[in-house]
């Protein structure tokens, strides 16, 4: 088992000498930093034993530099609070303590450094001090180890206080995707750029086509270490070190996330769960201005809280929208923490719920409160039905969910399935969205297709395309397609070519309208082939009904609605029985001689020429004739 702990506390109370006694590394890696004598960036160390590994971020104490601090606090399973004997709780101790808190840190010890320096009555204020900034926190009651990193005094205890602790260390199931957060980046001679971190999720291997977030810019991996060590490949809880192939260095900036492609969101908008400080001065209120840390990045972003008073009080918690100044990497529960924008100090931490969020209209957010309440209660079986709730009409695609949980594509395919079986929402043909949604749309289906019936009485149906603007606008194509079929399966619809209409749906014609329906039968049912051309026979009619051009045309489409007219041309229109039973006399005439001319077309159809052009031209069209010079082949 691999745990990583962080060392927290204030400037020069002996984190780095702490780390270098019960590692024999200096964590000091910079010169800057061996020339004040202070830390400045994070630094790493390793300590093993037969069971477990323990990888050291050592953090640097000074106000200046709590962002750095930051950048390697978010990974850590175990905190090792470090407060000098000398000098007792300072305030970066209580902020380090803070931040820890409000990441959510569940396990540490403390260790009271420089023993040599103090008598027996200090060393009983110091533990007093320390004791009482961690009452009713996650480290109340947690061992304090009393040491010197000079003389040595006590560090073998604490060493054995850390494996004792790290042994104990509970880990949720890993079922995220690899996720490594990047906190450096630099360039080995002959190897090119190297970025390291510690690894959050997953595992990352040798020769994995990666992604680096956000900015989608692909990577491959060339190799990859652990603690200075090649390995095959790292998992969740190493600091780790990946050579990557297809990039320089210098575009990689701390921030950055290491993953697999498309397996986490790049966002600049999201709703989180935040609990505010005691101490923080005013709460946290909307359009304030704020930096936000969030992995190993730092953007400045402003709060939208999502309350009727517009705060959230110092002390509480409650939800807020976070509109951030650049793109981040997030997914749902990624810690991170809040701090003032001037002067600095951390004020607050929260955990993201929907990473991917929109600006909320005022209307909407009961709703949106609802579904954040929901994400908030840690159900992992709810997790993809709220996002598919979320994500309304749009629906959820398998990739979309995907990028808002970090989740593995095995672990959401369970979660899918298990919804669908439930019916919690449907399977569009690939597309997720909640029943409710669905059933919303299905209906709206119908009543649309029967407000354009009532509305056009003698309309064949409603027009697909003219539906889907309608009422399927802002949804995938896979749902429209979806509630069609549907509603054909359950018999409630037609769909007939381009047309959707009621499977209830019959024509009911006016008098007047049944009588240029007659008149037009007699017109063209009546006549054999010497039909009339299409515009006489509207005129006719009209003036026999008494009706419209409009009407009349109507009426004339309820012909061809049912096949029983077919156009040959645009001015002449032929009873479909007639057009076969001159099919089957040209095919029976092939047998005599499959070639024809337009005169031997005009005896067997016993037309003039006048129809006898359109329909050979017709024939063709059908693939009944084919034109070979002046004369056609019977097929």
């Amino acid at each position: 088992m691999d745990v990583i702990v962080g060392t927290a506390g204030h400037i020069d109370h002996g984190k780095t000498a702490l780390v270098k006694a019960l590692t024999g590394v200096d964590a000091d890696r910079l010169p800057e930093e061996k020339q004040r004598g202070i830390t400045i960036d994070l630094g790493f160390a390793e300590m093993r034993s037969d069971e477990v590994g323990i990888g050291f971020v050592d953090v640097p104490g000074h106000e200046r530099f709590v962002k750095n601090m930051l950048a390697g606090a978010s990974g850590i399973d175990l905190v090792l609070l470090v407060v000098a004997a000398d000098e007792g709780v300072m305030p970066q101790t209580r902020e380090h303590f803070d931040i820890c808190r409000l990441l959510h840190i569940k396990s540490g010890l403390i260790a009271l450094t420089k023993k040599d320096l103090v008598d027996e009555d200090m060393l009983d204020v110091a533990r007093l001090d320390v004791e009482e900034l961690v009452r009713g926190s996650f480290l109340d009651g947690a061992p304090i180890f009393v040491v010197s990193s000079r003389s040595g005094e006590g560090i073998d205890k604490l060493r054995s206080g850390l494996i004792s602790a790290a042994k104990q260390i509970q880990r949720e199931a890993d079922n995220k995707e690899a996720r490594l957060p990047i906190d450096r980046s630099f360039s080995v001679k002959g190897f090119g750029a190297v970025v390291t971190g510690t690894l959050a999720s997953g595992e990352i291997s040798d020769g994995d086509e990666l992604e680096l977030v956000p900015f989608a810019r692909k990577v491959r991996v060339r190799g990859v270490q652990t603690h200075g060590k090649s390995v095959v490949s790292a998992h969740r809880g190493q600091r780790t070190a990946v050579n990557l192939g297809g990039i320089a260095h210098d575009e990689i900036t701390r921030g950055m996330v290491l993953t697999r492609p498309g397996s986490i969101s790049e966002t600049q908008v999201f709703d989180a769960e935040v609990d505010v400080l005691a101490d923080a001065p005013r709460g946290l209120r909307s359009r304030q201005r704020v930096r936000v840390h969030i992995g190993t990045a730092e953007v400045l972003a402003r709060v939208s809280v999502l309350n009727d008073a517009n705060l959230i009080e110092p002390g509480s918690r409650g939800l807020a929208q976070f509109r951030l100044e650049s793109l981040v990497a997030a997914a749902y529960s990624d810690r991170f923490i809040i701090r003032s924008y001037s002067p600095q100090r951390t004020i607050a931490g929260g955990r993201v719920l929907d990473p991917l969020a929109h600006r909320h209209r005022a209307k909407d957010i009961p709703a949106v409160i609802a579904n954040l309440q929901e994400l908030s209660s840690d159900n992992t079986n709810k997790l993809v039905e709220v996002f598919v709730q979320i994500l309304g009409d749009r629906g959820s695609r398998i990739e979309d969910l995907e990028s808002r949980t970090a989740l593995t594509r095995s672990n959401l395919q369970r979660l899918i399935s298990d919804g669908v079986r439930d019916k919690k929402f449907v399977d569009a043909g690939g597309v997720f969205i909640c029943k409710t949604n669905y059933e919303r749309l299905l209906k709206s289906a119908i009543d649309s297709i029967e407000r354009h019936h009532a509305s056009d009485k003698l309309s064949r149906g409603m027009q697909r395309e003219t539906l889907r603007e309608q009422i399927f606008s802002g949804t995938p194509a896979e749902v429209f397609r979806s509630v069609l079929a549907e509603l054909e399966k359950s018999e409630k619809i037609v769909v007939d070519g381009d047309v959707v209409k009621l499977a209830s749906h019959e024509t009911k014609l006016a008098p007047a309208e049944e009588s240029a329906r007659e008149h037009l039968r007699k017109l063209y049912f009546d006549v054999g082939f010497e039909v009339p051309k299409l515009e006489d026979a509207l005129q006719s009619a009209s003036a026999a009904a008494r009706i419209d051009a409009k009407s009349t045309r109507k009426v004339f489409q309820l012909f061809l609605n049912s096949r029983e007219l077919v156009a040959v041309t645009g001015e002449f229109y032929f009873p479909s029985d007639v057009l076969e039973n001159l099919t089957s006399r040209l095919r029976n005439e092939a047998q005599n001689d499959p070639m024809i001319d337009v005169a031997k077309f005009k005896d067997l159809a016993g037309v003039s020429r006048k129809y006898a052009i359109p329909l050979l031209e017709y024939f063709d069209r059908t693939h009944v004739t084919r034109r070979v010079g002046d004369k056609r082949q019977i097929l």
